[in-house]
């Protein structure tokens, strides 16, 4: 193994209770009538990309609507998690800390343009990491992500990190072996490589 790629919701950080907050916000200044979310509508739609989420949220509104209301949506989440961040698991700063001191670390993730990088912003952690890429930025889905970012720094044996089914098959699509985060918010589908009851399980690749 040359390296760790890593999912980032449900695995590094939960952002759901700073995701409704500012999801609700702006639906609440909505023309449409339509619900407020609460945290387990953001769980059961995890490892779904943003128009994905939206088809399952909000199904009465047309496309276009949809993307409106996500995009603002957006807008308010990224300013909230640049300057609040969110819940990181158990240790996550002391292990990637060692991690990355025999790995080349990395994040892709099924998240809008922004995310990542307020994740770094607003905990400090881009220190620990050579690369990230997601759907918002490139347009592909999570197993080809993993492939560009396996292409663009020339990794050989890189392990996953994530928490969900479509991890899971995000890695295989990827051809490389799958690390669950059962305490994340998602199940396994087959039988993954390795499983980690909390993220300080990771320790046992330093």
């Amino acid at each position: 193994m040359d390296s760790i790629i890593f999912d980032l919701d449900g695995t590094l950080w939960d952002s759901r209770e700073q995701v409704v907050h500012a999801w609700n916000k702006v639906i609440a200044q909505s023309e449409h009538p339509i619900k407020t979310v609460e945290k387990e509508d953001l769980t059961r739609t995890m490892g779904l990309v943003i128009p994905e989420i939206a088809d399952v949220l909000f199904p009465a509104l047309s496309l276009d609507e949809k993307k409106h209301l996500m995009d603002e949506c957006g807008v308010e989440e990224l300013a909230i998690l640049k300057e609040e961040g969110a819940v990181l698991y158990d240790d996550v700063e002391e292990v990637l800390k060692a991690l990355s001191m025999r790995y080349k670390l990395f994040i892709v993730s099924n998240c809008r343009d922004g995310y990542i990088e307020a994740f770094f912003q607003s905990h400090g952690l881009d220190a620990y990491f050579s690369d990230y890429e997601n759907p918002g930025r490139t347009g592909l889905p999570k197993g080809e992500n993993i492939k560009l970012i396996m292409q663009r720094n020339q990794l050989k044996s890189p392990l996953y990190v994530g928490d969900t089914k479509g991890d899971e098959k995000a890695a295989a699509i990827a051809g490389i072996p799958f690390a669950f985060a059962a305490y994340g918010f998602g199940e396994a589908e087959e039988e993954p490589d390795y499983v980690l009851q909390s993220f300080r399980d990771l320790r046992q690749f330093a």
